[in-house]
């Protein structure tokens, strides 16, 4: 509550019930009278265009009957008015008059009275424009560098820039990814228009771009329209605000110009390149606001209205001064009226009109009584009994634990509701030593995201107790290959002979819930890919197994239970009533990993609480060795796709011919670089797609391998780092040139067949192959080694041969480089016992 209210100098109520809004009221010279006074427009929703003239006998009198030049009422709501040269041929000031569906430009005029009335004062429709589309707001200035006159350009309710000049229609354009009008204005210094998208993001558009981007005569543009035009519409540049803004303006001081943007919680000053000069929150919600240079103190004031009735003056952040107002302002201009400069003019949205200044008369605030209750002591006792048991079950909770799923943000998923989970850590450090340099870093694999990944503790004591909370929740719009993150400490510790301390490490990972990424649903009979597992245990309930996805009352999925990704994919899950399998199908096969590594995953913790220490899961079908040949495939086509480029080679010629049609080929070359840009991007989204489907495949393989053949845990571990050697591929070093020098080299090494395989040289360069076809032989070969008895191991040397039966669809492939090197005059070949 400020001490000082606004000094009310002329005041007056705008009609009954209208209503109005910051584009309705002007301040400026409009009849051009030449001396420099002012005259307040106001236009309202009702169609009342209304012009004053304030000049009170004493300040705080009302509106004399003198004051009020003009009223008329229009046909249509008023949306904005503003003040400009607007007529060609003269640069005297009109008046421009924004309706819903039209535009009017008046020349004001007044004549001299006969009676002691005064001045006779009318408009007079100069030209007016039909406007095709619902108007939303306008902006006018010297577009394109003219001199004399002012343009006009309305900003329409579906996102179309209409431009006229004076009299006549320019063009339109539509403003890209548009959703919901914003504030519009206009930079000189730049010739440029400025907006804040629905995307919280102040946008820049040049006026030369606008000019000459293709015309926007359809709101719709199809995808061969996007990708063949030549004229895009594109921003000079964009920041993101984070807010909505509720208006906009430019200022122009000192041979720079500074564009004000007032947001819902805060105003920011930015530099003409976008750059961000200041930013200041609000501590109220504002209303409306008004930069405006003060030139003797050589800076840039902002007046700020709220919803308090307050009105802060800010120099750049400093707030410089409060005073109170007797309304809500939806509009605050500046200007000189009679003889007194600087007049702060305000309008309420039900039509309060004040002319006010600074002063200094004081408003004593005398808070209102409190109502007095009593206090119940025994419900205070019993709340804080419940409090402190909630703090006392947290406080328990050690490492990492799953709070409750709330909706996530900033996600790619198509659906509703995205959920999150919080995973909170309890750090306990202990050290005979101070610890210098903490930082915990956090880490999820993509399409994975986090609220924090990083949190910094710097230097700490011996005995060091913290607890940090993040969220975690799917941000692409696929499944992720792992469910599991790693959380890694660095500190370093100081000794005698290195103060600045010796850089230490410390790790441990953690598991995020399947639920994270998948819901229940109703699971499906038919399904493309089908996959058994066997166990040597009798089945076990699947109730038992996901009660965080059954239905404790539906006997039904005792033995079936349906999961659905929230990317759209559906899995089912079969345990057998008789015998100790279960079956997982599914329409994608990368799509089966998790819920069959969570299958197992919850079985080996089902018997391992029942003290069973010999339970295996087995898996004797086919390894699905084609299915996952097609993935490689997809990939490495999309990286293919990344290098398909085009050059403009016309000016490297030494005599280049005459160039008569320069735009023509710049217009060309700049529709295929844009065409060639979204593709790509699109080509990397799909690329990231693909390599994540295929790491879901990939370690699926790798599982059925290692239950197929029972696999030792260091066996695993050498066959993830042969098929997983990559976190993301690049177009330096892809996923198919790593795998296939990894494979190469086991069956060069611990997979050879004869001491010939081992004394052939790979490559030392690895680089994109020409296709897929020897990668898949090795693959192929890969498996039949491992069929008939190879044993993954670091070692070359090799034991006697043990011959075993290879199951369907992994069949060898004798084409293979190893094999046609080696050739099949070997008939003593020997395998390790891979037992």
């Amino acid at each position: 509550m400020s001490l000082f209210k606004a000094r009310d100098w002329w005041s007056t109520a705008l009609g009954e019930k209208e209503e109005f809004d910051q584009g309705c009221l002007c301040v400026a010279d409009i009849d051009n009278s030449g001396s420099g006074q002012a005259k307040i427009t106001v236009g309202s929703y009702m169609g009342y265009l209304r012009i004053f003239n304030p000049h009170p006998v004493k300040p705080g009198d009302g509106m004399q009957a003198e004051d009020l030049l003009l009223e008329v009422q229009l046909r249509d709501p008023i949306l904005q008015v503003e003040v400009g040269k607007f007529v060609s041929g003269t640069e005297l000031l009109h008046l421009a008059v924004l309706h819903c569906r039209k535009l009017c430009v008046y020349a004001v005029s007044g004549t001299l009275g006969n009676v002691e009335h005064g001045n006779q004062y009318q408009i007079k429709l100069m030209y007016e424009h039909n406007l095709q589309r619902t108007a939303c707001n306008m902006t006018y200035g010297p577009f394109g560098g003219v001199k004399g006159r002012d343009l006009i350009c309305i900003q329409s309710m579906d996102g179309m820039l209409m431009l006229f000049e004076q009299e006549s229609y320019a063009f339109g354009r539509f403003l890209p990814g548009f959703l919901l009008p914003g504030p519009l204005t206009y930079s000189s210094r730049t010739d440029s228009f400025i907006t804040v998208s629905s995307c919280q993001q102040v946008e820049s558009y040049k006026y030369q771009v606008l000019a000459f981007a293709t015309d926007a005569d359809e709101r719709q543009e199809t995808e061969q329209q996007k990708l063949s035009s030549g004229k895009r519409l594109v921003m000079d540049w964009v920041l993101n605000i984070g807010e909505q803004a509720l208006d906009i303006c430019v200022v122009s001081f000192n041979q720079t110009s500074s564009v004000f943007v007032l947001g819902e919680r805060n105003f920011f000053c930015l530099k003409d390149n976008g750059q961000i000069r200041f930013m200041k929150k609000l501590d109220c919600s504002p209303s409306c606001f008004l930069p405006y240079c003060s030139v003797s103190e050589g800076t840039i004031n902002t007046l700020v209205g709220n919803h308090n009735g307050m009105l802060h003056v800010y120099q750049d952040v400093t707030l410089k001064w409060a005073t109170q107002l007797p309304h809500i302002p939806v509009a605050v201009k500046v200007g000189n009226l009679q003889d007194l400069k600087g007049v702060i003019v305000t309008l309420s949205d039900s039509g309060h009109l004040q002319c006010s200044y600074l002063g200094t008369d004081p408003s004593l605030f005398q808070a209102p009584k409190v109502e007095s209750r009593e206090i119940n002591y025994e419900e205070l006792d019993r709340e804080m009994k419940e409090l402190q048991k909630i703090i006392k079950e947290s406080t328990k909770t050690q490492g990492t634990s799953i709070l409750h799923i709330v909706q996530a943000i900033d996600s790619e998923v198509r659906v509703e509701a995205v959920p999150s989970v919080t995973v909170r850590y309890c750090i306990t450090l202990q050290s005979r030593l101070a610890v210098q340099k903490t930082k915990l870093s956090i880490c999820v694999q993509p399409p994975l995201a986090l609220t924090h990944d990083q949190f910094i503790f710097g230097d700490i004591g011996k005995v060091f107790f913290y607890s940090v909370a993040l969220s975690v929740f799917l941000k692409g719009n696929c499944p992720p290959a792992e469910l599991e993150g790693n959380a890694v400490a660095s500190y370093s510790m100081p000794t005698d002979l290195n103060p600045e301390g010796i850089p230490r490490v410390a790790q441990c990972k953690f598991r995020l819930p399947l639920r994270l990424i998948c819901f229940p649903a109703q699971p499906s009979k038919t399904a493309n890919h089908k996959l058994t597992i066997d166990t040597n245990k009798s089945p076990v309930s699947l109730v038992n197994l996901f009660p965080d996805f059954a239905d404790q009352s539906n006997e039904d999925q005792v033995n079936v239970l349906g999961f659905q990704f929230l990317t759209g994919s559906r899995i089912t899950l079969l345990a057998s009533k008789t015998s100790q399998r279960y079956r997982i199908q599914s329409e994608q096969l990368e799509d089966l990993w998790l819920i069959t590594k969570e299958l197992t995953f919850r079985l080996e913790e089902h018997f391992k609480k029942q003290n069973s220490k010999d339970f295996t899961c087995t898996f004797s079908g086919s390894v699905p060795l084609q299915e996952y040949f097609k993935l490689i495939d997809r990939h490495f086509e999309l990286r293919l796709n990344l290098l398909k480029r085009r050059l403009l080679t016309r000016f490297k010629d030494k005599t280049p011919a005459p160039l008569q049609h320069l735009d023509t080929l710049l217009e060309g070359t700049y529709r295929q670089i844009i065409a060639l840009a979204d593709a790509a991007e699109e080509n990397q989204a799909n690329m990231f797609q693909a390599f994540t489907k295929l790491k879901s495949a990939t370690q699926l393989v790798i599982m059925l391998i290692s239950l197929w053949q029972k696999l030792s845990t260091d066996q695993v571990t050498i066959l993830e780092a042969t098929f997983l050697p990559l976190m993301q591929d690049t177009q330096e070093l892809g996923w198919e040139e790593s795998v296939d020098a990894a494979i190469s080299h086991l069956l060069r090494t611990c997979l050879s067949k004869s001491s010939k395989e081992q004394v052939l040289t790979l490559t030392s360069q690895l680089s994109i192959p020409k296709d897929t076809s020897r990668l898949k032989k090795h693959i192929t070969l890969l498996c039949d080694r491992l069929a008939k008895g190879g044993r993954l191991c670091l070692s070359t040397d090799t034991n006697i041969q043990q011959t075993m039966v290879m199951p369907g669809g992994c069949s060898p492939i004798p084409e293979s480089d190893l094999e046609e090197r080696t050739g099949v005059q070997d008939s003593t070949t020997m395998f390790t016992n891979h037992r």
